[in-house]
């Protein structure tokens, strides 16, 4: 299997370094690995959905308590 850096991966998706960073942090890129201090994330890699609030508001759940 082939892996590339996650500078190129943001390339390839359109996103920051950073985010992809946070992506293999939370564990949300399928068979990134840890190389030292840097991520290798496979070439054949599907990008993950972003789970972030695309509405603009943020919902919170009222807690019964208070």
């Amino acid at each position: 299997m082939k892996y590339i850096s996650v500078s190129e991966i943001a390339k390839i998706w359109g996103i920051s370094v950073r985010r992809v960073n946070t992506l293999c942090n939370e564990g949300r890129i399928e068979g990134a690995q840890r190389a030292g201090t840097i991520w290798i994330i496979p070439n054949d890699a599907k990008k993950p959905a972003d789970a972030r609030v695309k509405s603009g508001k943020y919902i919170k759940k009222v807690n019964e308590n208070g």
